[in-house]
Formats: structure tokens, sequence, C-alpha cells
């Protein structure tokens, strides 16, 4: 026995359900994870935080006598127990009044002398920090002259460029940052040191001379380049000596500035743990499984009920498709919303109104063609058995008769041959050069005893430039379908036109009459099977009905269009339009 769509749609839903709740799962426990990661560098950062804050205050401290209150704030900002301790383990500051147990090795060394660029801090080349200025500091006086300078020259670089900007080296000496061709606005005079720079490049030169002469370098320190920078003295020079005393000297010329190097050890509050990041705990673990069971479970809850409201409206479809299957052309369904359901029940409405309007028209082609072979054929069968009878004698006249009935029953079922070939888009045309003069004059010959007959004028000027491409045969019943309707509906005195032009790329043929004129809200019918503005009136009177339904889908073989303007008591106008080519 096949399962049920409510069957099927709800274990699809629940897989898929249960699909998303493992990836949920898995989700989650990512993100866990993630913020474990993310906790490390934060406990990373908050370390690097720590170290740069004691590495600037040993840099522009000679001494840790006022490193509590730094130490103190930064415990209480990230959460940690911090204390700072002297190479042989002696106390120089704590975030707590008992440091307790500290662990065997420090987090790092605050050294302003010798920085540990592994902690992502600034130094120069020689591992210095570069808050470490020393000697270097320049006095307030100093400060405003080069300032006002400063001032002057960004002023003229901004003035003459748009550009520029001010930066100040941790001694105090500022400097203007500008695009090169700027020279005359002054920079050179902000690249001189100070009279506080060179007493104290004159200390460091006699520094370097001293480490030189005790590593036997007769290299006078004045050709060493040594020279006054930004970010602090330099000497140009290669050789790993010389640059060994130059450090040497430095640091030497820096260590009455600076607070002496210390050990730094961050713990976890109230322990001496190292900080550590969080994991799943096995509570944890458990409260993420009952979470996602949960989960599941309201998921297959909600999906089963979903699934039982989306059955109904499809238990309404079939029922009416199974309506519609046994005669019910009425069958419907109601529509409620706006989603893909309620788009099918709609579809479903219009195509079964559509069933029903296309079965009514059906009924109505079939009682319309029996009504159309009914008169004739009883026309035939009345003289024939008034002949047999003696009633009426068999001559020519019954004859003609007789074959005048027998060529409308031929017409009748050629036009319903021609809509059938035209309904299964087998109607073909054979387009061809054609003088449409030509098959003018043919028309006119042709319908001119008709027309006299009805004592209509029949007028059919030439064209004027009557070469156009189509299949002959089809255009002439086209036409001739046209006139025969107009000289039918046209009175006594009345008058039949068929006119021919070129528009464009068009061939355009108008038959034109002065008959009674079409309503206007019978204007869009007019091209409909089997439908005449009188339905009284009787088939000698009336056509077959199908000649202008004809009309209309041997126009639209040719790739063109047939169309009807009118004016009730005026006539009416038939309009035939294609590519002439």
């Amino acid at each position: 026995m096949p399962r049920s769509l409510l069957f099927r749609l709800f274990a699809v839903t629940a897989a898929i359900a249960v699909c998303a709740i493992a990836a949920t799962a898995w989700l989650a426990s990512r993100t866990t994870s993630g913020a474990i990661e993310r906790e490390q560098g934060q406990l990373f950062a908050d370390d690097g935080t720590i170290y740069q804050a004691l590495l600037s205050y040993a840099a522009t401290h000679p001494t840790w006598s006022g490193a509590t209150r730094t130490i103190s704030d930064y415990a209480e900002k990230t959460g940690r127990k911090i204390v700072l301790t002297t190479p042989q383990g002696k106390l120089i500051a704590s975030s707590e009044q008992n440091p307790g147990t500290l662990p065997p090795q420090p987090s790092a060394v605050i050294d302003p002398l010798a920085v540990d660029t592994r902690l992502g801090v600034k130094s120069t080349p020689d591992r210095i920090d570069p808050d470490a200025v020393g000697p270097y500091k320049l006095p307030a006086d100093e400060r405003e002259e080069l300032q006002e300078i400063a001032d002057k020259v960004l002023s003229c670089t901004q003035r003459r460029t748009g550009l520029g900007s001010l930066e100040i080296s941790p001694s105090g000496h500022p400097r203007v940052i500008a695009p090169a061709g700027t020279a005359q606005c002054g920079t050179a005079l902000l690249e001189r040191p100070t009279e506080t720079e060179r007493a104290a490049l004159a200390k460091l030169s006699g520094l370097i001379d001293a480490c030189l002469g005790r590593n036997d370098s007769t290299v006078p320190v004045a050709k060493l380049g040594l020279l006054w920078t930004f970010d602090g003295p330099v000497v140009q020079a290669t050789d790993q000596t010389i640059t060994n005393c130059v450090t040497s000297a430095r640091k030497e010329q820096l260590t009455p500035f600076v607070a002496p190097a210390a050990w730094l050890y961050i713990t976890e509050k109230g322990t001496d743990q190292p900080p550590t990041g969080f994991t799943l705990s096995p509570e944890n673990r458990t409260k993420l499984v009952a979470v996602t069971a949960a989960i599941l479970l309201l998921t297959v809850i909600v999906t089963a009920l979903a699934s039982i409201r989306l059955i109904r409206p499809l238990r309404a479809l079939t029922g009416a498709a199974q309506r519609l299957k046994a005669g019910e052309t009425g069958a419907r369904v109601r529509v409620k919303g706006k989603d893909e359901i309620a788009r099918l029940a709609t579809a479903f409405n219009e195509m079964a109104r559509a069933r029903e309007e296309l079965e009514n028209a059906r009924k109505a082609m079939v009682s319309d063609v029996a009504h159309e072979l009914r008169t004739p054929l009883a026309t035939i069968r009345g003289w024939l058995e008034a002949a047999q009878d003696g009633i009426s004698q068999f001559d020519d006249e019954l004859v003609a008769s007789l074959l005048e009935e027998a060529v409308h029953l031929q017409h009748i079922v050629d036009d319903l041959q021609d809509l059938a070939l035209a309904d299964a888009g087998a109607l073909r045309v054979h387009p061809e050069p054609v003088d449409a003069n030509t098959l003018l004059a043919h028309l006119a010959a042709a319908h001119a005893p008709r027309a006299e007959s009805a004592d209509v004028r029949l007028s059919v000027p030439p064209m004027e430039n009557p070469a156009i491409t189509a299949d002959p045969v089809r255009l002439r019943q086209v036409l001739d379908n046209l006139v025969s309707n107009a000289i039918r509906h046209t009175p006594p005195g009345g008058s039949v036109t068929v006119t021919a032009k070129q528009v464009e790329n068009d061939a355009i043929f108008e038959v034109t009459d002065t008959g009674t004129g079409i309503a206007p809200e019978d204007l869009p019918r007019v091209f409909d099977r089997f439908w005449r503005a009188d339905p009284s009136r009787s088939r000698v009177s009336g056509g077959s009905g199908l000649g202008l339904a004809i009309v209309r889908k041997l126009a639209e073989a040719h790739g063109g269009e047939v169309t009807a303007t009118s004016t009730p008591g005026h006539g009416t106008t038939f309009t035939l339009r294609f590519p002439r080519e």
C-alpha cells in the first residue's frame, strides 16, 4: 500500500528538522569553541595591555615607587591579580595586600632597556622602549620655541599643498610630515638638535668612545656618523663591535632615568594559577543536549501540525478534481491566503472555469452544426420523398435545387475542416508573388452577378502597387468571405467597396459596406463561430456563421490580422493587414 502524502511530508519534514537541529548543535558547539578561543585571545590582549602600561611607566620613571596605583587600576579593569617583584624575588608592588604564592616563572620581564618584542609592543632596533628618552627630554622653553616653529612650518605646507600633519616625539621634539618640495617652508629647522639634545649626544659620544677604547677600537666617534633623529640618536655603521658599543652606551646613558628591571606575575584573583579561558563542563554539555532534545521535540510537534494544516487544502483540491472528472463542471475550491497552495487552488479554479466554458462552447457548436446540417438535409430529403411519391417531378429545376443544397452542405463541411486544421495548428499557407490587381479583378467578376441581383453596387478599384506575396487561394478565400458577408448585409440600393493599398511593409485590404452596421457590444464577437447579430436570422440570409472565423484564422496564418469597425445604421469596414513580403 503506498504511503500517504501526509506521512511522506511528515517524514521528510522530520528528517529535515533532525538535520537542522544536528547542524544547530554542531554550530553551537563551534560557536562555543570560538568563544573560548576569543576568550583566550582576550586574555593575551589583557596581558599585553598590562605589560605595555607597566613598560611605559618604567620608561618614564626612575623608580617603581608610584607603580602601585597603576597596577591596581589595571587589575580592576582586567579582573587579574598583578604582582611586580625584583629579579631576586623582592616584592615591589601588588594589586592584593597578600600576594600569596607566586608561579615559578614570571609572566614577563619589565625592562624598558630590553623590550620583549614578542608581546607586540613598540621598540627601537636595539630593543629600547621609545618612551625611554632620559636626558633627551626637552625642557619647557625649548618645547615652546620648537612648537612655534612647527606651527609656522605646518601652516606654510598646508597653504602650499593642502597637506601636512604635526607629530611630537616622546622627548617633546615636534616634526612636520609634509609632501616633498616644501623645504622652503623651513622643515629643516625642526631637524636640528636643540641644546639639550646636543648635550645628551655629546655625553653619548663619550660613552661610545670609552666602549670603543675598551674594545681596542681606534675609530673616533666623530667619524662614526652619530646623528640625532626624530626617533633618537643613531650611528651609521655596520661594524658589529661599533653597533654593540652604541647600544651599550645608550643603555648606560638611559639607566639612571628608567626604573630597574622587574618581574611581572599575572594570575587569577586569589590564586597562583595563570589565567585561562573557559571550557564546556559536563553540566554544560548536559544542558546543551537537553536544550537540543527539547528543540527537536518542539520542531516535530510543530511540523506535524503544519503538515496536517497543509494537507487539508490538498484534500479539497483532490475532491474537486474527482468531481470534475465525474462531470461536475462547476466544481470549485475555496482560495485562502496567497501561498503556493492558494496559487494552486486559483489555477485549478481557472482551469475548471476554462473547461466549463470550453464544454459549453463545444455543446453550442455541436448544436449549431447539427442545426446548420439539418436544414439542407431536411430540404433534400423532403424533395426526394416528394419525387418518390410522385408529388413532384424530378425535373431540372428540382435537380438544381438539390444541387444547391448539396453545395451548401459541402461549403459547411469545408469550413469546418478549415477551422479544425487551424485549431490543430495544421492550417498551412503557401506564399508566392501575387498580382493583387489580377486577384481583385477575378473577385469583382465572381461577385458581380450576386451584387447585381441584390441591387448592390460593387466597386473594386485597382491597387497602385499590386506586387505582394501571399497564398493566392487563401487570400481569395478571405476576400470572398468578406465580400459575400458585405453583400448579404447591405440593403438594396447600398454599395460595397473593396480597396487595396500598401502602407510601409504591410498590404492592406478593406471591404466597406453601407449596411445596417454592428452594435458596439457585438463587435468583439463578430469573429466567433456560428455567431450572428440577430440569432433569429435564417441560414439563407445569415450564412453558416463560420466565414468570419475562417477569415481570422487565415489572416493569422499569413502573419497578419483582421479587424472590424462599424457605425450602426451607416455600415461596416473589415480591414485585412499582413506583411506584403
